[in-house]
């Protein structure tokens, strides 16, 4: 049962939290509801530590259920939910990069999160009422955790910002922007930021977010009320390190580990002294202490040293682990055309990332179908991301795609999404694999660079090429200084504090993502890493550029060729014919696939451009609207008592009455034509009914008896 309820204005619509008695043994949890779309989100704890791991064993799944939008979805065999769609993935991952940053450092109990749509109402998107979810479970557990957060989603229709904006909105809207928030002395700072736009400006997202901002304290603070009533005490949390294992570490690393990282060669890669340490100190530790595992708690020790002396050399000294200047970007490089029978290939390189994308072409049947609790209709752009363990040189299992690669595919997906020509223009479905070959530090942002590098070798005429640029961030929390850096590699992004994704082209944004390991960024640091992307990105253009300087005029002589062409819908049974015999003659004869939708667009895809062509006209005959006053070569195809039946176009034929073919009378039609003959006929009538009426005698017809 609901045993309380509460309620906030977000939007133009309320915003509910519900406390019931559902989930009584979760740690935390809670019913939102926004318009009709209702989540329940659960947070849990393990009472186990994972102790000796160098990562927070944090999970969270965000579910959807086709009830909850009254659906039963899946082949006739299988009716139940199986894996979880992209766009679950996706929404599970975005919950994660902005709970993730506010449990205590050094935290390694497993928590889980599970993030279940019970309704959808078609015009609200869960993702909002799920981060909200997950953040009130959170904040009334037990959990350590510095919450609760904010989430809202903003849209810019003309000159208006437009909070939490319905689908129907968000197809006009020039951007979508989601941003998740916590409360800092009264202001909102910034801990995750995931952005789809058409060319965007970086003053449009500081200003969305500046609108934002108090509708995300009016969020916090409504959470922050509920939790001072009815929050559980949370579980208190001291991390440490037994001080016999800490004195040892300490002592048998000296100046070791600074001098390996401080006088390291420059360039990439160039800390394998500090790994060959840690291999030594665990060994010293293990034999040590044989019987008692404490060399668990050599890693966790390590890389916070490692952390706090990369960071302290970014500060004081302006030291990168790879020497490079704070707004530096690596070596920069592309490649086209390294691949000779795909439709379209790129590399691009930065530094030690190295990415290859094969683009191919195909019809509009092979666009992806999407059948969702969300989202039903077709796709036909895609971007795959593969993230195989030699790019890190590492070994693995080869499975299928992780999260991980699922939203890096995504990201350079929507980052180029805005760039494509119309299906009209352009009507190919298009994917593209972005292969991971050498990974130092932002492959997804390298894909959207090698991608562009691929469209533009294929000859697809985007509108205008697509880069990409990770910025950092290397930041003192007790003083409050902080550096942003340009391009992060590795090590940077390992033991840095921010990961900020912009893509986009010489005219503004398409795409931004961000995650953070600190608590939340202010307006400042969003307006600094903006900047240098920017910078950055201008200078990958040109470095695109100046591989490929515009898209190929000419398609590969190995993609398929499609014609399209616009029909009169009402002569779609026409050329599909009784139970699809004529269009399924078609295929047959010029070897094409068709595709026409209820437009009456129609879509002819083959290898051969001739066979293509003839299909082409005889469709475009087939559809053709008879006019009175045409003339026509038609072929006499039965005759009759009255008259006979002359085939004019392809699925088309008039009568032509027996008084039609000569001035003089006749006996019988047999005396002037035979079947099988060509004659001129003109198009003297068309009844009610759609009948042609023909005339012999008008189209100057003379007979050969």
């Amino acid at each position: 049962m609901i045993k309380e309820k509460f309620e906030i204005q977000v939007g133009n619509k309320p915003l509910k939290i519900e406390i019931t008695d559902w989930a009584i043994q979760a740690g935390g949890s809670c019913l939102v509801t926004y318009g009709e779309t209702v989540v329940i989100a659960t947070a849990t704890m393990s009472q186990k530590s994972m102790d000796g791991f160098d990562f927070f064993p944090l999970s969270v799944d965000y579910e959807e259920k086709f009830y909850a939008a009254g659906k039963i979805l899946g082949s006739r065999f299988m009716k139940r939910e199986s894996r979880p769609s992209d766009e679950a993935i996706l929404t599970s991952r975005m919950i994660d990069r902005a709970v993730r940053p506010l449990f205590p450092k050094d935290f390694k109990k497993e928590v889980q999160i599970i993030v279940t749509c019970l309704s959808f109402d078609g015009e609200n998107d869960t993702d909002i009422p799920s981060m909200i979810a997950a953040s009130f479970a959170l904040a009334v557990s037990n959990i350590p955790w510095n919450g609760p957060l904010a989430a809202i989603k903003i849209g810019k229709i003309g000159d208006n910002f437009v909070f939490n904006p319905t689908y129907k909105e968000r197809e006009e809207s020039s951007f979508e922007l989601t941003l998740s928030a916590i409360e800092n002395n009264g202001d909102a700072l910034v801990n995750m930021i995931e952005m789809g736009a058409k060319e965007a400006s970086e003053d449009d997202v500081l200003k969305a977010y500046e609108a934002a901002k108090e509708t995300l304290l009016q969020i916090i603070n409504f959470q922050k009320e509920i939790v001072k009533k009815i929050g559980k005490e949370k579980m208190e949390f001291h991390p440490q390190v037994e001080l016999d294992i800490k004195n040892d570490i300490e002592e048998f690393l000296g100046n070791k580990l600074d001098d390996a990282i401080t006088n390291a060669s420059a360039g990439e890669k160039n800390l394998a002294t500090a790994e060959t340490l840690r291999e030594e100190l665990t060994k010293f530790i293990k034999e040590k202490y044989p019987k008692e595992g404490k060399e668990k708690q050599v890693l966790p020790f390590f890389e916070k040293e490692m952390e706090r002396i990369i960071i302290r050399n970014i500060m004081e000294k302006n030291q990168r682990p790879d020497g490079r200047k704070p707004e530096e970007i690596r070596n920069l490089m592309g490649e086209v055309a390294v691949l000779p029978r795909t439709h379209g290939s790129g590399v691009f390189h930065r530094g030690m990332t190295k990415v290859l994308s094969i683009l191919t072409l195909g019809g509009p049947g092979d666009q992806q179908l999407l059948d969702g609790m969300e989202i039903e209709g077709k796709k036909r752009f895609m971007h795959h991301y593969n993230f195989p363990p030699f790019s890190t040189g590492e070994t693995g299992f080869m499975r299928g795609p992780k999260r991980r690669e699922i939203g890096h595919g995504h990201l350079a997906e929507k980052a180029l999404l805005p760039m494509l020509p119309d299906i009209t223009e352009f009507p190919y479905t298009i994917r593209i694999v972005s292969e991971a070959l050498s990974s130092n530090g932002s492959t997804s942002m390298a894909s959207t660079c090698a991608a562009t590098l691929a469209l533009m070798d294929a000859g697809v005429p985007i509108k205008s090429p697509v880069a990409g640029i990770s910025i950092g961030l290397a930041k003192d929390e007790a003083s409050g200084r902080y550096k942003v850096l340009t391009d992060i590699q590795g090590p940077e992004d390992h033991f840095g504090h921010m990961d900020f994704k912009v893509a986009g082209t010489k005219n503004g944004i398409t795409a931004i993502q961000m995650d953070i390991k600190i608590d939340g960024i202010n307006y400042d640091i969003i307006k600094e890493a903006l900047e240098k992307a920017k910078d950055a990105r201008m200078k990958i253009l040109d470095i695109i550029r100046n591989t490929i300087a515009e898209p190929r005029k000419n398609l590969s002589q190995y993609a398929p060729k499609i014609f399209s062409f616009q029909i009169n819908p009402s002569k779609i049974g026409e050329v599909v014919g009784p139970k699809g015999s004529v269009i399924n003659k078609l295929i047959e004869e010029f070897d094409v696939t068709i595709d026409i939708e209820d437009s009456g667009l129609v879509f002819i895809t083959g290898q051969d451009q001739v066979m293509v062509d003839a299909c082409a006209n005889r469709i475009k005959g087939i559809a053709k609207e008879v006019e009175v006053g045409e003339i026509y070569q038609g072929t006499v195809r039965k005759i009759m008592d009255f008259g006979a039946f002359v085939d004019i176009l392809p699925g088309q034929s008039g009568l032509v009455h027996i008084s039609k073919f000569v001035p003089n009378q006749i006996k019988s039609v047999k005396d002037v034509v035979k079947e099988g003959e060509t004659i001129p006929v003109k198009v003297v009538g068309i009844d009610e009914l759609g009948r042609i009426n023909l005339s012999a005698i008008d189209a100057g017809f003379k007979p050969k008896k």
